[in-house]
């Protein structure tokens, strides 16, 4: 073997096998997976993910290789999402989309990381998830206590005093409950209750005198739907008059279509509002419409923005290595995306996005 072909065969060698110098070939295509509660509970979001592929790939790609999406449905179920996240694990995808819930974005997220498989959260609120120091799990929304201190400082502002949480028993709803009991007293706003349970309408009731006895002003609503509009519905069916204001997860038309009349004046903290007069958002908007004859919810933004946010990664760091994706991750500084603007702190926490307040109205948001 010649001197030159050896020093050749080497750097060949190294460039393999040396971290963040991944390449994909020239016909390789970028795969990312999706996970989440398509059949079930999907409010558009695959529509957006699409969207962001099919604009990227008509662009001619990331680094001229084509985005190819892997979409599992994960039922909303712990034990599915630990199954999905071991496959995509299993066959090195170079990141993953998801998932929905926090209950199960939280123990998936071990998966990913032990992996070393790039993980991004459009919609998982909790704290909790980016606590852990995984430096490739990043959560491109608001979490609970954002939502919760900006919620609060409304309800403050609005005069409200005397605050009933009714709040779903899981990671969502009791994080959510807890961080808006907590920004509700720094604001001065005692809470009288908490209740994550109700016996029907008679039960209500039968609340709604105790809660009157402390001169309840409103209540806070931490649960999703459909649950959070029927509470509301029987709310005001036994004779709770208050006002509602409630977190992110109510954001959809499924809140009038189930709820109706009882909905109206209800206050949600959000992050979308496709109204925004910003281009980014503008341009969204239109080519969602276009392409699906709709208008696109939160849902849909924060996945088409999580598809962008990881090509602006990969193109920047020209790798498909999941540390030097990350690393472009972390380095992006006041990203432009449809929902505002990005930019992550060391533990994956997206520090710029913002909250959104949307009031209901006839069978829409304002």
């Amino acid at each position: 073997m010649t001197k030159p072909f050896k020093i050749l065969l080497l750097i060949s060698l190294l460039l393999f096998i040396l971290p963040g110098c991944s390449h994909p070939d020239k016909n390789q295509d970028i795969v990312i997976g999706v996970a989440w509660p398509f059949e079930s509970d999907n409010s558009l979001f695959r529509e957006g993910v699409r969207l962001a592929v099919m604009q990227i790939n008509a662009g001619g790609g990331v680094n001229g290789h084509k985005i190819r999406l892997i979409e599992k449905d994960d039922r909303a179920s712990l034990a599915e999402g630990m199954t999905i996240a071991q496959s995509f694990a299993d066959n090195n995808e170079m990141a993953v989309i998801g998932h929905r819930n926090s209950f199960v974005s939280i123990p998936t997220s071990r998966v990913y990381h032990e992996a070393e498989l790039l993980m991004i959260s459009p919609t998982s609120t909790s704290p909790e998830l980016t606590q852990n120091g995984y430096e490739n799990v990043f959560c491109s929304i608001p979490n609970d206590d954002k939502i919760a201190a900006q919620l609060a400082g409304y309800a403050a502002r609005q005069g409200y005093r005397q605050m009933v949480i009714f709040y779903a028993e899981d990671s969502y709803g009791m994080d959510l409950a807890n961080c808006f009991e907590d920004h509700a007293i720094a604001n001065g706003i005692t809470i009288v209750d908490r209740i994550s349970y109700y016996g029907g309408l008679k039960d209500l009731t039968r609340l709604k005198e105790k809660w009157l006895a402390f001169g309840f002003d409103g209540i806070f609503i931490a649960d999703s739907l459909p649950e959070g509009a029927q509470f509301i519905a029987d709310a005001r069916r036994a004779g709770i008059s208050v006002p509602f204001i409630g977190g992110n997860a109510l954001d959809s038309p499924a809140l009038y279509d189930i709820a109706g009349q009882s909905a109206l004046g209800t206050v949600i903290g959000t992050v979308f509002n496709p109204h925004e007069p910003r281009d980014e958002t503008r341009r969204f908007v239109k080519a969602f419409q276009e392409q699906y004859q709709t208008m696109p919810g939160p849902y849909a933004a924060q996945g088409y923005d999580a598809v962008n946010l990881l090509a602006a990664a990969i193109k920047k760091s020209g790798s498909t290595d999941s540390a030097a994706i990350a690393k472009e991750l972390h380095g992006l500084k006041n990203w432009p995306g449809v929902t505002g603007y990005h930019s992550f702190d060391n533990n994956g926490n997206d520090l710029a996005a913002r909250i959104v307040i949307k009031i209901q109205r006839e069978n829409e948001f304002k």
